[in-house]
């Protein structure tokens, strides 16, 4: 199974979208520092996964939830992201 993930920063109140064989090990490595796009952000909170029969069905929903239309989705349906920026600023 392959895995679509969100994770959240609550340093840059940002989401990041992405998919791995291993959601778990993923989620361990970007609080680790280990990949350059979300080393600065630190710490992650893996807020939403969703698990696909086959890489190219993970990596085209990811692309999807990458888009304007597919962030819109992504915000209304998978994650609270009022909550979750309002859960960082108090």
């Amino acid at each position: 199974m392959y895995y679509v993930y969100i994770l959240y920063s609550s340093k840059s109140r940002d989401f990041y979208y992405g998919y791995t064989l291993d959601v778990v090990k993923r989620a361990k490595e970007h609080n680790k520092g280990l990949s350059k796009a979300t080393k600065p952000y630190i710490p992650w909170k893996l807020v939403w996964y969703c698990a696909f029969e086959n890489k190219k069905l993970a990596k085209d929903f990811e692309r999807y939830i990458k888009t304007g239309s597919g962030k819109a989705f992504t915000y209304k349906r998978l994650v609270n992201s009022e909550v979750l920026k309002k859960d960082v600023s108090g």
